[in-house]
C-alpha cells in the first residue's frame, strides 16, 4: 500500500513537473472525486446507478494510476448494488489514498 502512494505521488509529479502545490491540488481532487463516487455507490439502489458510479470511479482512479482504487471499482462492477464487501473495499482504497 505504501508503494502505491509513492507511485501515485510519482505519477502526479510526472504529470505536473516539480510543483508541489499543484501535486497537492491534484491529489485533493482525486480524493474528493473518489469520496463522491464512493458515496454515489453507497446510495445506489439500481444496477444502472451502481454501474455508472463504479465506472466513473474506475475512470478517475485510472487517470491517476491508483491501482487499489481501480481494483476496488472492478470488484464493484462485478457485484450487485449495495454489496457490503465491494463498498468496504472501495472505502478502504479511498482511505489509503487520503492517508
Amino acid at each position: 500500500m505504501a508503494y502505491e502512494i509513492g507511485a501515485l505521488d510519482a505519477s502526479l509529479a510526472a504529470a505536473v513537473g516539480n510543483d508541489p502545490s499543484l501535486v497537492l491540488e491534484l491529489r485533493a481532487a482525486l480524493i474528493d472525486g473518489a469520496r463522491n463516487y464512493s458515496d454515489l455507490l453507497a446510495r445506489s439502489r439500481c444496477d444502472a446507478n451502481w454501474t455508472s458510479a463504479a465506472h466513473r470511479l474506475k475512470g478517475l482512479a485510472a487517470s491517476f494510476g491508483a491501482i487499489s482504487l481501480i481494483e476496488a471499482a472492478d470488484l464493484a462492477l462485478q457485484s450487485a448494488p449495495g454489496d457490503p464487501v465491494a463498498l468496504r473495499r472501495v472505502r478502504r482504497a479511498v482511505d489509503i489514498i487520503a492517508a
